[in-house]
């Protein structure tokens, strides 16, 4: 396969073809290279952040990403309307499509991406292994699924095309792998139009090692060091940090020669990642090669002082690498993935407007966000808000100093993996460096716990909250008496004020006494005493030490709801402070979907599509609790719906295909227990992203 460059050729502007943070990071390197930048958008998209901040940007008509960042045809034809001479595939949707690939080519335009070629060769996990094989790089060997004896358990199934997680089960049972295969295969299907899987060593306690590399036209490839992103949740990365810890030099050896030789088995040109599995006993095994950026390139880029867009750009033009080698790396980088989710509700995606996204900068932070205060974040994509990156000299210096500005951020607006975040990298594990993909799967329950106090915590930030509130009103109040002449009465008995602690329902109640000529006094809060009180912030004393507390309310409006239990016209209430984050609804709120369906109910917690329907499932068969019924696709993620109690399917009222609103009935499940209030959501158990990065 040639690695002739092709002619060189200046590019003035660039369209991605893409969305949220990697669009605005390609524009943000394009403007400071005097490179004008084009944007495409979706309907939903139509005043997000990176529509907004391109020289131009052309609407693909829809919202749904087949009929708008999936349609190549649109895309190639938005560059040439726009007057574009190059497009920048970003990460996910068609990043990885060698056809979109030879289309952008054959319109005139710059590919600013590997050659179609090698994409070709590394789209099929089977086939990539072959060539990888061929080239040396180690790898685990597929196991055919009709020799499976009982020592070759544990198993994984995944599919040939496509990635992040999609069509991916793990057997730990021979009796169950026939029936994974099957739907390991549905899922590819749906996902990416090719139900190939197949099934390979599922190694226990496995870390996720990757190497970027950097290639050019003229025969140079960079192996820019190692990666680790073993903490990921439904095989997706959500810590990622560079370089790899606790590998040995030959070990690191091991793995660029890997990568490199990978590189050059498919001629590669332009940014790629080769990704590993490193087991327990050191050895290292081919996964796939990502043939696009990574989600996670920014810790490789601060390690090694590069902007690997900057290179892409100049690699798409024609030009060398700046040397035979690459530059020395020097320090230690961590990003975290902030996403809209709730960890504890199984991952769960949240939608709604995002009123402030605000994190502390200062020496090696970088924020990489997709979306800005006033945004909402909607069920057509991704979830992911952001990514914090961290540098400093050491690894523990970078891990302290991205969990300080993590737990000071200001994030207001739906549910966040913030508090997760913070408590993985302050865990003694993952600061050790003792982690692996495993790590959620053993320790999420305890990493969503909240803190041991009896919820004297929580109580206090509710305190802060109706303080504040109370202000609010007095200061209102005040202005008001002030027009009219009036005056007003201060009450004299304890005020209350409820909330409902956001995510997990907690109801919570605040109590506080009015005092004249100076601040309330707390109720049922021994030890807690109120300094200061503004509408925006309130000091307290707890237990001799001082402490602030950062206030805000947002009315959610139309289209301003967060979840399914949101409603119009409800408030919500943000409290930071060095003890943490806490998010308030004012009680009494509105009904959820739930309210006035029939007992057994299983609603739709969110807007999507039903993908599929357990198979030969009807109406009246017995069902067991935790069996899956249907599977519904909501922001780019496959939800199970699940039984919620043994008994019998009354009603099954969705069929493949079907677009489902929010609160619609999808099923109805009579439970055994008589009496039993069987009403609830339809439980979810989240698959993983179609187009994120893995």
């Amino acid at each position: 396969m040639s690695t002739q460059p092709d002619a060189e050729r200046t590019i003035g502007s660039v369209l991605v073809a893409g969305r949220g943070e990697i669009a605005r990071r390609v524009f943000r390197t394009c403007r400071e290279m005097g490179v004008a930048t084009v944007a495409v958008h979706s309907d939903a998209d139509a005043d997000a952040p990176h529509a907004r901040e391109a020289d131009a940007a052309v609407p693909l008509p829809g919202d749904a990403p087949a009929d708008t960042y999936l349609r190549g045809d649109l895309i190639v034809a938005a560059a040439l309307a726009a007057g574009a001479d190059a497009v920048h595939p970003g990460y996910g949707f068609l990043s990885e499509n060698a056809g979109f690939a030879r289309a952008v080519l054959g319109a005139g335009l710059v590919w600013i991406g590997p050659p179609p070629g090698a994409i070709e060769a590394m789209a099929s996990k089977t086939r990539a292994k072959e060539l990888m094989r061929k080239a040396g790089v180690p790898l685990l060997e597929p196991v055919r699924p009709g020799r499976v004896r009982e020592e070759d358990l544990p198993l994984l199934v995944k599919a040939a095309a496509g990635g992040g997680g999609r069509g991916m089960r793990i057997v730990r049972e021979a009796a169950a792998l026939e029936g994974e295969i099957r739907a390991a295969s549905a899922e590819a299907e749906a996902a990416f139009g090719d139900g190939e899987v197949f099934t390979e060593p599922y190694v226990e306690r496995g870390r996720h090692v990757e190497v970027q590399v950097l290639a050019d036209g003229h025969g140079t490839v960079w192996a820019l060091g190692t990666r680790d992103c073993s903490l990921q949740r439904r095989h997706q990365k959500v810590i990622e940090e560079a370089p790899a810890p606790g590998l040995t030099g030959e070990q690191r050896a091991a793995l660029h020669g890997a990568a490199e030789r990978a590189a050059r088995a498919v001629g590669y040109r332009g940014a790629g990642t080769v990704e590993f599995l490193l087991a327990p006993d050191g050895r290292a095994y081919f996964l796939e090669m990502n043939t696009r950026l990574q989600v996670e390139h920014p810790v490789t880029e601060c390690v090694y002082g590069l902007d690997l867009v900057a290179l892409q750009l100049r690699i798409a033009e024609g030009s060398p690498l700046p040397a035979v080698r690459p530059p020395e790396p020097s320090g230690h980088a961590v990003e975290a993935r902030l996403y809209a989710e709730d960890p504890a509700r199984q991952w769960r995606p949240q939608t709604g407007r995002v009123h402030r996204l605000e994190v502390p900068g200062g020496p090696g932070i970088r924020l990489d966000a997709g979306v800005a205060g006033g945004d909402e974040i909607t069920v057509h994509y991704d979830p992911m808000l952001a990514k914090v990156i961290a540098w400093a000299p050491t690894r523990a210096e970078a891990v302290r100093k991205l969990a300080h500005a993590l737990e000071r951020a200001r994030v207001h607006g739906p549910a966040t993996n913030r508090d997760l975040l913070v408590r993985s990298l302050r865990h003694p594990d993952f600061a050790s460096g003792r982690m692996d993909t495993g790590f959620y799967d053993r320790r999420l329950a305890s990493l969503c716990q909240e803190p041991p106090d009896g919820g004297r915590r929580l109580r206090t930030a509710a305190l802060a909250a109706a303080l504040a509130d109370a202000e609010a009103r007095r200061a209102a109040a005040r202005t008001v008496s002030g027009r009219l002449g009036g005056w007003r009465n201060l009450p004299s008995g304890p005020q209350t004020k409820r909330y409902r602690a956001e995510p997990g329902g907690t109801e919570v109640e605040a109590r506080y006494r009015p005092a004249r000529g100076g601040p309330p006094l707390a109720e049922d809060l021994p030890g807690v005493r109120p300094l200061r009180v503004a509408a925006d912030r309130v000091e307290l004393e707890i237990d001799g030490v001082r402490h602030r507390f950062d206030v805000a309310a947002h009315p959610d409006g139309p289209g301003g709801r967060t979840g399914p239990g949101g409603g119009e016209g409800r408030t919500r209430v943000f409290v930071d402070s060095p003890l943490g984050a806490h998010t308030f609804t004012v009680l009494p709120r509105f009904s959820d979907p739930q309210a006035g369906t029939e007992p057994g109910s299983l609603l739709a917690q969110m807007p999507g599509t039903v993908v599929r329907v357990a198979d030969r499932l009807a109406a009246g068969d017995a069902v067991t609790a935790g069996q899956p019924l249907l599977w519904l696709e909501a922001m780019k993620m496959e939800h199970r719906v699940t039984a919620p109690a043994d008994g019998v399917l009354r009603e099954l009222r969705v069929t493949a295909g079907q677009r489902v609103e929010v609160g619609a009935v999808l099923a109805v499940v009579t439970s055994q227990e008589q009496g039993r209030d069987g009403t609830g959501e339809a439980p979810a158990s989240p698959a993983t992203d179609e187009g994120a990065d893995t």
